[in-house]
């Protein structure tokens, strides 16, 4: 685990926290990320027994699949306010899953513990990339591999990412773009020095089948809490209306929401 004290960095995460809390998350999820966590279980491939880490687990995408699988699994969640929805899809899917509520960035977990890891556009939220990149490897066993999700800069949901942040308060300094995890050279660079070999795969979820530009913003806008703390702040300084008459162009773009899929394996000594 890590113990580098980093001024800032408890005030970020708690805003994070309060952030993936606000809103309806189970119901966004749901709505346009689930076939994700299938998907992802199925490129890594879970073996029965497996030791599983789903990290930034949310209501459990990858974490559900991975037990359907056969795999011994433990979800971590910097949000802990998520596992009742992840404790109710466990149960109706007849499995079980360890809720532990921690820190992608320090995990709560021992040295050379999981077989597999995984995330579902979770471990990009993480401000620090290499440090997150690093305490996923060192939790893996010898040979053991990993799969992530994160939305590339220049898809639909990497466009609406970035529009959040131009209306958002400025990052500090150590915080690096969630987005940069969508590059596959970046990627490279966080994992440098850990020997994993890595492989990459580009995919896109189907647009969420809303009516019109305007009820997707108007649905995301009340359900997503990112963007709902985000509309709170610029109503008060005037500038939701035009926040919100951009985000609706961006449905118009065409563009797909498109993901970069990362796979590694750690070494055998």
């Amino acid at each position: 685990m890590t113990t580098q004290v980093v001024p800032g960095l408890a005030e970020i995460k708690q805003h994070a926290r309060a952030s993936w809390a606000a809103g309806d998350f189970p119901a966004v999820a749901k709505l346009q990320l689930w076939e994700v966590g299938e998907q992802l279980v199925r490129r890594v491939g879970i073996g029965s027994g497996e030791d599983v880490l789903d990290i930034a687990c949310g209501t459990g995408n990858a974490a559900l699949r991975a037990a359907s699988a056969g795999g011994r699994v433990v979800g971590v969640d910097l949000t802990p306010e998520l596992f009742v929805a992840g404790r109710a899809l466990a149960a109706e899917a007849g499995v079980e899953i360890e809720w532990i509520e921690g820190d992608a960035e320090d995990l709560p977990c021992a040295d050379e513990t999981f077989d597999v890891a995984l995330s579902t556009f979770g471990l990009m939220f993480a401000p620090r990339h290499e440090v997150a990149a690093h305490e996923l490897v060192r939790v893996l066993r010898p040979g053991g591999r990993f799969g992530c999700t994160a939305w590339t800069p220049d898809g639909l949901q990497g466009m609406f990412f970035k529009k959040l942040g131009s209306y958002a308060p400025p990052p500090p300094p150590f915080a690096q773009p969630p987005l940069l995890w969508g590059d596959e050279g970046h990627v490279r660079q966080v994992f440098a020095g850990t020997g994993v070999t890595l492989e990459f795969a580009r995919e896109s979820v189907p647009l969420a089948p809303f009516d019109s530009p305007d009820a997707a913003i108007d649905w995301t806008s009340s359900h997503f809490g990112p963007l709902i703390m985000l509309r709170g702040m610029l109503e008060q300084q005037g500038r939701w209306e035009q926040a919100r008459a951009e985000l609706a162009d961006l449905y118009v773009s065409g563009a797909p929401a498109e993901y970069l899929v990362v796979q590694g394996r750690k070494p055998v000594r």
